[in-house]
């Protein structure tokens, strides 16, 4: 059903009017009788009010990172473009924006909004080529939209029994959904009918991931479980043991030999492939939770929390890295990955969309052993706003270096693998 139009917005090109105008009345108002060679005297005043290079703009402030995006609501999802500087996210009132970013300062467009969604829009995500957009929600319905205008092209209502959680593109044509209640659906887009229509967790469905051949998929939960579902043979395989809080995300590492998720207790759970049942490993990160994991390497994730912070860790040697930014004292809903691996976006209940430089973690190497503490304690700022630098937030940097540095000292105290 296709979208009505009104919701696109577009940028007017039309020069100023007035601007215009004025500049027509300065010339008609030339003197008449006035000979050339005071019209050359004019041209060559040294006066600087007559200098053209007064009336050029100030060069444009290039920054380290794109500024913040202002939302008028939280926004539960971000996700980002897979070849070009755009994001998009979706947000507590059921609207999706559109953004070009850019590190020149003042040039973040908004592109277009959407208002498909009756109830809040719990995530979103490009196709891999990044012309469609797909959206899920609490009204129950997933939407795939033109990404380039925001309009609708698809819409399959009461997709679900209950309020849709999470989202993941299998590839072109295959998607899979999961709802507070548990259930998992898998799509053949081509059709708009489901293909798999399983219900094995007794709480919401947080994240879904899946191998790099598509044919398993994993799914974390609120009733503390790992889920695993065949794509090929569309059947339910097994959950895994039951952890000691939520489920909240679910990532596939070290070339997909070892699955970790994050859960509200602030534990990373580490499960070798195919053995599902129970955890090889088990790294507390002490934050208050691990609300989403976004790989950036192989063995490195960023991780957000509901204390606002955004840690880097990296797994087996497990190690906090350091800190990549914060949402001072905001729950943060998502991160998201720049297709170039340079920034990191995170959306938080403050109602802003972050930046974070990035680009220094995948040439990160992790020994082996820990090094002793420098003696100040200081946990290392992984960017130049980790603790606040540069930001509206930088009175807070001591602050959050003290609690960082109790964590990394916490940390030392426990060996890397504690699994049971």
């Amino acid at each position: 059903m296709a979208a009505p139009a009104e919701h696109v917005e577009t940028e007017s090109t039309d020069p100023d009017p007035p601007e215009t105008d004025q500049t027509e009345a300065t010339e008609t108002t030339r003197d008449p009788e006035a000979s050339d060679s005071e019209s050359a005297d004019q041209d060559l005043d040294p006066d600087p009010d007559g200098d053209p290079d007064e009336d050029e703009p100030p060069e444009p402030k290039i920054r380290d990172t794109p500024e913040d995006i202002r939302l008028e609501a939280i926004a539960n999802t971000v996700a980002l473009h897979p070849s070009r500087d755009i994001l998009v996210c979706g947000d507590v009132d059921g609207d999706i924006y559109a953004y070009s970013y850019s590190c020149t300062e003042g040039e973040n467009r908004e592109l277009w909004s959407s208002g498909h969604h009756l109830k809040s829009c719990r995530q979103v995500r490009f196709s891999e080529d990044g012309l469609k957009l797909y959206s899920v929600s609490r009204d129950k319905a997933v939407h795939m939209l033109d990404a380039e205008r925001g309009q609708l092209v698809t819409r399959i209502r009461g997709a679900h029994g209950a309020p849709i959680n999470s989202l993941l593109l299998v590839d072109e044509n295959i998607l899979a959904t999961g709802d507070d209640g548990g259930t998992l659906k898998v799509w053949d887009m081509r059709k708009g009918t489901d293909i798999m229509d399983l219900k094995q967790h007794e709480d919401y469905i947080s994240d879904i991931a899946v191998d790099q051949a598509k044919r398993i998929l994993l799914t974390t939960s609120g009733d503390s479980t790992m889920g695993v579902f065949n794509i090929k043979r569309r059947r339910f395989e097994l959950l895994s043991e039951s952890q000691s809080g939520d489920l909240t995300s679910v990532a596939l590492m070290k070339r997909g030999k070892k699955v970790v998720c994050g859960s509200s207790e602030g534990t990373i759970y580490i499960f070798n492939w195919n053995g599902f049942g129970a955890t090889s490993d088990r790294f507390a990160i002490k934050a208050e939770s691990v609300e989403c994991i976004a790989p950036i390497t192989d063995s490195i994730v960023c991780t957000a929390s509901m204390d606002g912070y955004i840690r880097a860790v990296n797994l087996l040697p497990n190690r906090v890295l350091g800190c990549i930014g914060q949402h001072v004292g905001e729950p943060i809903e998502e991160l998201a990955k720049s297709w170039d691996t340079r920034f990191l976006a995170s959306s938080a209940h403050d109602q802003l969309i972050k930046f974070w430089d990035i680009s220094s973690l995948p040439g990160t190497t992790v020994n082996e052993y820990r090094k002793r503490k420098k003696k100040d304690g200081r946990m290392k700022s992984l960017s130049k706003k980790a603790h606040g630098d540069n930001d509206f937030f930088s009175g807070l940097v001591e602050e959050t270096e003290k609690k960082e540095d109790l964590e990394e000292e916490e940390e030392e105290e426990d060996s890397d693998s504690g699994s049971d």
